[in-house]
């Protein structure tokens, strides 16, 4: 598996591979224009307003992990990303990844609309089966749906485990750098099932809780 990668590093790399699949006339990117695309206000979550020296320095970073390639034969330094060459991921399986890396957390009919302009996939069975595929390879997880919601999220590993809180309310918790590897994906998803069960019973004692105050 690949190194875990930071917050800056994963909205770097996923505006590469957006660019690369929906304006390939137009990369790869220099500093500024992947400033630029990091920056966007539309098609991410959450929006950031990150300088040229985080852009930099997060790029160095992924250049470290060689998940990234820098051109330095034309004037201005252009950047684009090795991710998809190393995983051998195919469109669906890239469109995918994409979405998720840059605006968080998604439902299945939420990911078909939004990756129309990277792949466009024919049916919701389609998106499904890229999914489940892409949960076998251990590159995202399907989260415990939420009380009143009626489709799953989900999410991308390759910032390592979700926190509890983030399964909970669907917020980014701020991201520490990690130094190890993937989880291994079975026993987090215990974890989650274990959550969930605990909000299930917390939540049955609060309505005991108020039906024994009712009594009074």
């Amino acid at each position: 598996m690949d190194p875990i990668l930071t917050e800056e590093e994963i909205r770097v790399l996923g505006c590469l591979i957006e660019k690369e699949m929906t304006t390939p006339a137009y990369y790869p990117l220099s500093l500024n224009a992947l400033c630029n695309a990091c920056n966007q206000t539309s098609s991410r979550d959450p929006i950031v307003s990150y300088d040229e020296g985080i852009v930099a320095l997060a790029l160095e970073k992924l250049k470290e992990k060689n998940l990234i390639d820098q051109d330095n034969l034309s004037r201005v330094p252009k950047f684009s990303e090795l991710f998809l060459k190393k995983t051998l991921l195919m469109p669906p399986e890239a469109a995918v990844i994409c979405v998720l890396m840059l605006r968080g957390f998604q439902t299945v009919g939420e990911l078909r609309t939004r990756t129309e302009r990277l792949h466009p996939f024919a049916t919701v069975d389609e998106t499904i089966a890229t999914l489940h595929t892409l949960e076998e390879w251990g590159y995202i997880i399907s989260l415990p749906r939420l009380s009143g919601k009626k489709e799953a999220r989900y999410a991308h590993l390759l910032s390592g485990p979700i926190a509890p809180q983030e399964i909970a309310d669907g917020t980014k918790v701020p991201h520490v750098a990690l130094t190890s590897h993937f989880v291994d994906n079975a026993a987090f998803l215990k974890l989650q099932e274990t959550v969930n069960e605990l909000k299930e019973e917390l939540a049955e004692m609060r309505r005991g809780f108020e039906e024994f105050k009712k009594q009074f």
